[in-house]
């Protein structure tokens, strides 16, 4: 019966990993946890099973290491499997952004074509992972999509840490949705990534003042991204998760404008590109329709079960027969090594 290992850093690797939790456990299998991070352990639920040493991990010995961070060690034992912290929204260059392979792991799951025909030419060219498109464990609880008829239009502000892309340290952009928020035509849910300056997450916090504003702390619930009807952004990860569900999203200098998005410049236009995005026009719908077509097609809620499959299927083939050798990468293991205080060979 094969093991597996949830291994997470930050705070926002538990809603990718607990939907597979959940299959993995429905198939009769074994599951456990590490996290990096030791301040996000006091959020494992008393029913999850959390190894808290390297060599719990190796007296453990799972079969399948499924990782929602960037690296993971390589003394660890099993299939390293990587599922991704988020949707691609070119905020670097391909080598140091989406597609950096960092040389940890053995099988990529990707999100959608729009990924897998990158990953599929640099495993190619590298031979040594493989590649499996799966879909995005994390949205799984968002389909099937069901239609809420909210009785005031509620608007989502999500914006990104980055400090040059955010539209939080945008005055200007602070000023026009407090106009909007005091005239109480929408509701609005607001959230803003967990890295962002505290001073900004407190001016921002503070509009719950006003009875139409919820804040939100995170999106660890990513349920929270149902209710709203239109979502204003930036170039945040967290705008491919709301897109996906067919609604629309005003951008604020996003960095990478498509025809997907209603994309302005000028925070004097929030409020009238808002309310074209709740008409829903035609045509902004289509060009929804076919990014979420190459980005995240699968609308069946069970992208987890083909994250399981797949690693399932990589075992059953005995496919590391099949790779190449990963690169030395002495520098990037030593560094891993001295984070985990885990020195020997």
């Amino acid at each position: 019966m094969p093991k597996f290992l949830l291994y997470i850093a930050h705070k926002y690797g538990f809603p990718i990993v607990r939907p597979l939790q959940k299959e993995i456990l429905n198939r009769g299998f074994d599951v456990a946890w590490f996290i990096e991070i030791e301040e996000n352990k006091k959020f494992i639920k008393p029913e999850e099973k959390l190894l808290l040493r390297v060599k719990e991990v190796l007296s453990y010995n799972p079969d399948v290491v499924l990782v929602a961070t960037n690296e993971v060690p390589h003394f660890f034992p099993g299939v390293k499997v990587q599922l991704f912290h988020g949707f691609s929204v070119d905020k670097r260059s391909k080598e140091k952004g989406h597609f950096r392979i960092r040389g940890f792991f053995d099988l990529y799951c990707t999100q959608g074509p729009s990924t897998t025909e990158e990953f599929k030419r640099l495993a190619e060219k590298h031979r040594h992972f493989d590649v499996v498109e799966t879909g995005w464990s994390k949205v799984d609880l968002l389909f099937p999509v069901k239609k809420k008829h909210n009785e005031k239009p509620v608007i989502m502000l999500a914006s990104t840490f980055t400090r040059s892309m955010s539209l939080t340290h945008k005055p200007k952009v602070f000023k026009n949705i407090k106009k909007i928020i005091k005239k109480n035509t929408w509701n609005w849910v607001i959230t803003l990534h967990p890295k962002m300056d505290k001073h900004i997450v407190k001016k921002y916090a503070k509009l719950q003042k006003y009875k139409n504003v919820r804040y939100v702390d995170t999106l660890d619930d990513i349920e929270q991204l149902r209710e709203p009807d239109v979502m204003f952004s930036d170039t945040s990860s967290v705008i491919p998760e709301f897109l996906i569900q067919n609604k629309p999203v005003v951008t604020f200098k996003n960095m990478k404008p498509g025809n997907h998005l209603l994309n302005i410049t000028d925070a004097k236009d929030i409020e009238k590109s808002i309310q074209l995005a709740l008409d829903f026009p035609e045509e902004l719908q289509k060009n929804i329709q076919k990014y979420i077509e190459v980005t995240h097609p699968y609308t069946d809620g069970r992208s987890s079960i083909r994250v399981v499959d797949a690693c399932l299927n990589f075992l059953d083939e005995n496919r590391w027969q099949f790779l190449k050798r990963k690169p030395l990468n002495l520098i990037r293991k030593l560094q891993m090594r001295r984070r985990l205080h885990y020195y020997k060979f």
